[in-house]
C-alpha cells in the first residue's frame, strides 16, 4: 500500500525519537477513566494495542513479550498453583499462566475495566477465551489495595502492568513499596515476574531504577530481556524470588516444557540461555545502579 494512503501513528519514544506505524484503520480510540485506549491494524504487524500513545502488544509478536514474561517464572516454580496476575488487560497473560495444568487458581487485578472489555471483543487472538477459565477470578481494583487487603499466598504474581508515564495509571506500581507489597504475598519458592521496560542502551535507565528498587526488597533478582519487533527494541523484563534460587540449565527448561506439555512459538531451553545471557555493559550498568524508585521519588518514561 503506498505510504500516502496510510493514516500513521507516531509513538514518541524520547523528545528526539520516535515510531512510525502505517494505519489501515483505527478500530476504536476512547479516552476512559485512567488512560488512552486505542486499538488499529497495520499492515506489517496486524492489529496493535495502544494505552496512553505506547503500543502495548501487537497481533504478530505478541507472543514473543507474553512467553518472555509468563514462562521463565512458571517454569522457575516447581509447583505454580496460585498465580496472580496483575494488569494484563489483553487476556494474553492469562492465556500464558493457563497453559500450565498445575494452575489450581488464577486472579487477575486490573483497574481498568473498559481496557479489559475491549481487548476481550477486539483482541480474540491475543486472549482466545482464557477469560472464561473457570479458574479465573478477575477483579477491577487498585493492585496496592488489593495487596493490601488480601492475605492470600500466591506461586507466581506477574506484574504486566504500562511503563510509569506522567499521569499513568501504573506510576506507584514500580516502587519499593509496591515490591514490599508483592513480597508478602509470595509463597515460599514464590516468584515475581514483570515487565520492566526498554532494554535499548539509550533508554535502560527506567530497566536499571526499577532492577535496583527489587534487589533492596527481595535478594534474587535477575535482569533478562527480548527483542520485540513491533517495539523495535529489546525489551526488559525482571524475575525476583524471595529465596536465593534456582536458575536451571537450558536442558532442564526443555524438560519442564515437555512433562508439562506446554506449547510455546518462542521461549525454550535455548531461547531461556540467550535471554538471560546479558552483555557485559548492561551487568555493569546494572551492578552500579543505586537509584531507588520511591512512592515519594517516582520516576517516569517519557
Amino acid at each position: 500500500m503506498p505510504s500516502e494512503e496510510h493514516k500513521w501513528f507516531i509513538e514518541h519514544t524520547s523528545p528526539g525519537t520516535a515510531h512510525m506505524f502505517g494505519v489501515v484503520n483505527f478500530l476504536k480510540s476512547l479516552k476512559t477513566k485512567y488512560q488512552q485506549i486505542e486499538v488499529a491494524d497495520t499492515d506489517i504487524f496486524g492489529r496493535i494495542l495502544i494505552l496512553d500513545g505506547k503500543i502495548q502488544s501487537a497481533e504478530s509478536d505478541e507472543y514473543i513479550y507474553h512467553e518472555a514474561l509468563v514462562q521463565p517464572a512458571m517454569l522457575l516454580n516447581p509447583a505454580p498453583r496460585r498465580v496472580l496476575v496483575i494488569g494484563g488487560g489483553e487476556g494474553a497473560t492469562l492465556r500464558e499462566v493457563l497453559k500450565h495444568s498445575l494452575v489450581e487458581e488464577l486472579v487477575m487485578v486490573d483497574l481498568d475495566q473498559q481496557v479489559v472489555d475491549i481487548c476481550r471483543e477486539l483482541l480474540p487472538s491475543w486472549h482466545q477465551g482464557s477469560f472464561e477459565d473457570q479458574r479465573l477470578k478477575l477483579l477491577y481494583m487498585d493492585a496496592r489495595d488489593f495487596l493490601e487487603s488480601k492475605e492470600q499466598l500466591f506461586d507466581v504474581i506477574i506484574s504486566d502492568v504500562p511503563e510509569p508515564v506522567e499521569s499513568g495509571p501504573a506510576l506507584k506500581l514500580f516502587t519499593r513499596q509496591y515490591f514490599e507489597l508483592v513480597k508478602k504475598r509470595l509463597a515460599p519458592q514464590g516468584l515475581l515476574a514483570l515487565q520492566a521496560g526498554d532494554y535499548g542502551l539509550p533508554f535502560i535507565d527506567a530497566h536499571s531504577s526499577i532492577y535496583n528498587t527489587i534487589r533492596q526488597v527481595m535478594p534474587f533478582v535477575q535482569s533478562y530481556r527480548a527483542f520485540v519487533p513491533s517495539f523495535n527494541t529489546e525489551w526488559g523484563f525482571i524475575v525476583a524470588s524471595i529465596d536465593q534460587t534456582y536458575l536451571l540449565a537450558p536442558e532442564k527448561i526443555d524438560l519442564l516444557i515437555k512433562e508439562r506439555n506446554i506449547n510455546l512459538k518462542y521461549f525454550d531451553g535455548e531461547t531461556y540461555k540467550s535471554i538471560f545471557a546479558l552483555p557485559k555493559d548492561i551487568r555493569k550498568l546494572l551492578a552500579e545502579e543505586n537509584k531507588v524508585i520511591d512512592d515519594q521519588n517516582i520516576i517516569t518514561i517519557y
